[in-house]
């Protein structure tokens, strides 16, 4: 095996079939978690390709809505469903391009995990917020039930020891609850709730779940493509073996997000 290149996001043409569907999922009822009023001032932080953002516009009502990412990319995948909705910025989240208690509401989907100052995020969420303001995020659960991901894992562990080297349940020890708690408590928010949300990630059939590791894009599909046609190939069919397919070729699984909430004194 040679060993899995840098994680790169960059086609949100990519992302949509890899995840983008199913965070579009998680974004509903994560917002219905929230239960935000109307006309608040709204950013979401790593907004990618839109899900989460999308989701506050239709949702929410929102009295001004801003995201920001480091993907360009992304950024026009995300302009292109928004349209003038949103205000898109390209930005770290370890240093938002804000002034302090600019928003009501923050927020950020599936991004945590790939910032590498997860700490100074967290500050930077909370030093944007207004006070009485409530910043909340969601990652996936690697480690569990995030069920398309962790097949993939398992499948590639036991045909190569080193694919544990880049498994995500093992690189993201914050896709539990109490890191999660942890984090925002860390960060001063007070009233800090975290939760389950599962999501169903129905497939058509085996390739529709196969097709987007293929992408190259993210750690599992970049894992994927680092492998020799052999190795692939290997991979692919001991997955075909093991998903739960049911007669007329669907696979149904199982997304879960773990999603925590803190609220600025």
């Amino acid at each position: 095996m040679s060993e899995a290149p840098k994680t790169r996001w960059a086609s949100g043409e990519i992302y949509e079939p890899y995840v983008g569907r199913w965070s579009r999922l998680v974004a509903r009822d994560f917002l219905a978690w929230i239960d935000a009023p109307a006309a608040l001032d709204w950013l979401d932080v790593g907004c990618g390709t839109g899900a989460l953002a999308e989701a506050v516009a239709e949702r929410c009502t929102p009295k001004r809505l801003a995201g920001i990412d480091p993907s360009a990319g992304f950024l026009d995948y995300a302009r292109h469903r928004l349209g003038s909705r949103a205000e898109l910025r390209q930005a770290d989240a370890q240093a938002l391009p804000f002034e302090a208690a600019e928003f009501d509401r923050v927020v950020s989907g599936l991004v945590l995990n790939f910032v590498p100052d997860q700490a100074r995020a967290a500050e930077e969420m909370a030093r944007v917020l207004r006070p009485g303001g409530e910043a909340a995020l969601y990652v996936w659960d690697y480690a569990g039930r995030m069920e398309m991901m962790r097949r993939f894992w398992d499948a590639a562990a036991a045909l190569d020891p080193r694919g544990d080297e880049v498994d995500e349940g093992r690189r993201f020890p914050n896709c539990r609850p109490e890191p999660l708690q942890a984090l925002f408590e860390d960060a001063g928010f007070a009233r800090v709730e975290t939760r389950a949300i599962d999501v169903p990630t129905h497939f058509r059939d085996f390739e529709d779940y196969w097709a987007p590791f293929l992408g190259g894009q993210a750690p599992a599909p970049a894992y994927c493509m680092s492998l020799s046609e052999e190795g692939r190939a290997a991979l692919r069919e001991r997955l075909r073996a093991s998903l739960p397919t049911e007669a007329d070729g669907s696979i149904r699984l199982i997304a879960r997000a773990w999603a925590v909430r803190g609220r600025k004194g």
